[in-house]
């Protein structure tokens, strides 16, 4: 028997515009941020390569969506990630994270400019101050998608992101993305990174209540 009603075309009513104020575990996160203590675990040919970065994540506020009898708030969000003393873009990142308050659902959906998409889900607390989300590359719904080239030589099997709110304002991530690399099958690697983020300005409200 299915979970979702055999309607799925009825809007919920009365919906609140306002969505900083319905964003659940993640309204903590709504906001400018910098983090310049950000660490990087790569791979490379002669092995796992350590490298700090920079980073800038800007998470604003949208107006509530529907599917139909589903609801979701949610944060659109830019990453720019730069070595230190560099200027080039060493990755960027843009996605939303949302939050259904009915299921207790966080998303995260992440694009990266190469050539990989993904979708990342948990079940968390509203007032959680600690949650993960997972993505699997075997999973028909929060999975993962890769080019031809990336499945071919870094073919990414699992993404786990880890965030902590902290009570100073601050909050910080751990991603681990596991790959299995061409001829190194039977050795999945761990690419990690983390980062912690203080606000440098607060977010806009969304259109609908501006």
């Amino acid at each position: 028997m299915s979970e979702f009603s055999e309607d799925v075309f009825t809007e919920p009513s009365n919906i609140d515009t306002n969505t900083l104020n319905n964003l659940g575990p993640l309204r903590p996160m709504a906001g400018v941020w910098e983090g310049t203590r950000g660490l990087d675990i790569k791979p490379k040919a002669d092995g796992p390569r350590k490298q700090a970065y920079v980073e800038r994540i800007e998470l604003q506020p949208i107006d509530p969506v529907t599917n139909g009898p589903q609801l979701f708030y949610g944060l659109r969000y830019l990453i720019l990630i730069t070595k230190p003393d560099q200027v080039k873009t060493y990755h960027e990142q843009v996605g939303y994270w949302l939050w259904e308050p009915a299921t207790s659902t966080v998303i995260q959906t992440l694009a990266i400019p190469r050539g990989q998409i993904a979708m990342a889900s948990g079940v968390v607390a509203a007032d959680a101050k600690s949650f993960e989300l997972v993505a699997l590359r075997e999973s028909d719904t929060y999975g993962i998608r890769s080019n031809p080239f990336l499945e071919y030589g870094f073919k990414t099997t699992e993404y786990h992101i880890k965030v902590t709110i902290n009570d100073d304002g601050t909050w910080g991530y751990e991603e681990d993305t596991v790959m299995l690399i061409r001829g190194k099958e039977d050795e999945p690697f761990h690419h990690v990174d983390r980062n912690l983020l203080s606000k440098v300005a607060e977010p806009t409200p969304n259109p609908m209540v501006r």
